[in-house]
């Protein structure tokens, strides 16, 4: 990556220290302001589940639309096609999402949830449904390459059309019935995977197609992206607040009411974090790429399209089932595990690599 093109990705970033600084204490607060309206307001989980989109809950959608607004307005479409010309990047970004990553869920979920079945199923669900929202922040604060993430999330939405409801069949009947393991049955449609791509990535990445190129022909790129990015960087954090308050204000009640499901759900999720995105970074690392697609790759291979498993298992086994919920539980305890790393990724690239370029 250019000196120029670092400086483009990292110049909002620099503009928030502040946040970018404090992230864990605004993530925290976050969290516990959440669990707090959730508790004061009592009928605010069904305020805010009133008008859902796509499964989600309208305020939730909100916020994930205008987080990630601002990450893909970043993105330089005219050098999506050098990106997608690296295939070391692509196959191994393929092997990590739809290989390793569903295998390594679905054994978590059986070593860690054996006498929980309805957990088990609702996290090999989330294993199965890759990033393509959230990712795109984490990728951004651990300044990433944007437009490999675009791409890779790009890739990983129309697989996901194509092999969700596959895999799902594989990882939850037949490859249980072969190793002598109970099954679990789920009906996903292809219509119900698309809707979700469509709205939660395709909104997004229109509008900021459509501003760069508005952007860069009537106020030039230096405007565009020394001034323009800048300002509405801000929005890509005030909207992960603003999710991470509504999710913990859905699931207040859960959380307080039910700690040691949630501490059940919880480690193999943890585990799982820490397998994918530690193995990702390894293998970026061994095959020489720059720190910024290392770090895009590792992202990528750990975050979870949490929106997509909620839906599929609220709609599949109903609201209230432990599949919801370990579904719910997902972003939970995502969003601070995958901060957590967003440091991890700063101190490797000061230890590793000099000047983008491992050591």
């Amino acid at each position: 990556m250019t000196t120029s093109n670092v400086t483009a990705i990292e110049a909002p970033l620099r503009r928030l220290r502040l946040l970018d600084r404090f992230l864990p204490v605004w993530i925290g607060a976050a969290m516990l302001a959440g669990i707090g309206l959730g508790r004061l307001i009592p009928t605010l989980n069904q305020s805010l589940n009133h008008v859902q989109v796509a499964g989600t809950s309208l305020p939730i959608a909100v916020g994930l639309l205008v987080m990630m607004y601002p990450v893909l307005a970043k993105v330089r479409y005219g050098e999506v096609g050098i990106v997608a010309a690296d295939r070391r990047l692509l196959v191994s970004s393929l092997i990590l999402n739809w290989l390793v990553g569903p295998l390594v869920m679905f054994t978590l979920a059986w070593i860690f949830l054996t006498d929980l079945p309805a957990y088990r199923t609702g996290l090999i669900l989330i294993g199965l449904a890759r990033c393509i929202a959230m990712v795109l922040i984490w990728n951004d604060l651990a300044c990433g390459d944007a437009t490999a993430a675009a791409v890779l999330v790009a890739v990983n939405s129309v697989f996901q059309i194509v092999a969700y409801a596959g895999l799902g069949y594989f990882y939850l009947e037949v490859l249980p019935h072969w190793l002598g393991l109970s099954a679990a049955n789920v009906n996903v449609s292809m219509w119900m995977i698309a809707r979700s791509v469509l709205i939660f990535l395709g909104i997004p990445l229109v509008a900021g197609y459509v501003t760069r190129r508005i952007g860069e022909r009537t106020r030039g790129r230096t405007w565009y992206e020394g001034t323009f990015l800048p300002r509405i960087g801000p929005l890509a954090l005030y909207g992960l607040l603003f999710t991470v308050v509504v999710l913990f204000a859905l699931q207040g009640d859960t959380i307080t009411h039910r700690p040691f499901d949630v501490v059940r759900i919880a480690l193999p999720l943890l585990a799982y974090f820490a397998v994918m995105w530690s193995g990702s970074f390894a293998l970026g690392m061994g095959l020489r790429l720059p720190y910024a697609r290392t770090a895009t790759l590792a992202f990528t291979a750990a975050g979870n399209n949490f929106e997509l498993a909620i839906a599929v298992a609220i709609g599949t086994f109903g609201v209230t089932s432990g599949q919801a919920l370990a579904g719910v539980v997902g972003p939970l305890i995502e969003v601070p595990a995958l901060v957590a790393l967003v440091y991890v990724a700063q101190w490797a690239q000061r230890r590793f690599y000099t000047d983008g370029r491992t050591r």
